[in-house]
């Protein structure tokens, strides 16, 4: 699988990973439509998965998140994984494809929003907002529960800490009707607060969870279920 990585490898595309703020250290220059169809190809495997992210490669580990089983993962593994993060976006990938969907992703989202380390603190807030999207089988109520955090953590200036506080409040909010109100209402009180990321975050995620075509889903989602 390591070959037949480097052999998809383009290295020309480095350049442009790095201008959006990618570590292009370990990385062949592979996109991510191009890893998810080797995914599929290869099905559900977690020692395969084991062995990607054990390579350090950058797309192996990106590859590991898509192929591994979420029922199979262990606390033990979501720790060491997460120690090792270097870049946002296998912090985001990881969160996405595999983490949200196991059955620690709740107590390690509010572990990890509360660790120091900047890609430890995001992908805290990744699960928050992934789990918020891909998590059907959740209530309202348990996402309820993360405001209180992304308004705890608002004033934490580090760019890939806010951008994911912003991200985790803007999809719980866009979750149902009932949480936007809430959310909206968490973005108010984050306004408020003396810090230029907290300001920064409060209008970000008021652009969209106020914007009429979010308010219209909502709305729309709302009359189906009374419907």
């Amino acid at each position: 699988m390591i070959r037949q990585l480097n052999q998809m490898g383009d290295r020309s595309r480095l350049a442009g990973m790095e201008r959006y703020g990618i570590a292009t250290g370990a990385a062949l220059g592979i996109s991510i439509p191009e890893l998810r169809a080797l995914a599929r190809s290869l099905g559900r495997d977690h020692e395969l998965a084991a062995a990607l992210w054990n390579s350090e490669i950058h797309e192996a580990r990106i590859l590991a998140s898509m192929v591994d089983d979420p029922g199979l993962v262990t606390e033990a593994q979501m720790e060491a994984w997460v120690d090792d993060l270097d870049s946002w976006d296998v912090c985001d990938q990881v969160c996405a494809n595999l983490f949200d969907r196991t059955r620690f992703a709740f107590p390690k989202a509010v572990e990890w929003s509360a660790r120091e380390d900047e890609f430890v603190k995001r992908a805290g807030f990744a699960l928050m907002a992934c789990a918020a999207v891909h998590r059907k089988d959740v209530p309202d109520a348990r996402f309820e529960t993360f405001l209180p955090i992304i308004q705890a953590e608002a004033t934490d200036d580090r760019n890939y800490v806010k951008k994911a506080v912003s991200w985790a409040l803007r999809q719980i909010g866009k979750r149902s009707p009932g949480l936007n109100e809430r959310a909206i209402a968490t973005a108010r009180k984050i306004q408020r607060l003396d810090a230029r990321a907290a300001r920064w975050i409060a209008g970000d995620a008021l652009r969209e969870l106020e914007a009429p075509a979010v308010q219209e889903r909502l709305a729309a989602r709302a009359r189906r279920a009374t419907g």
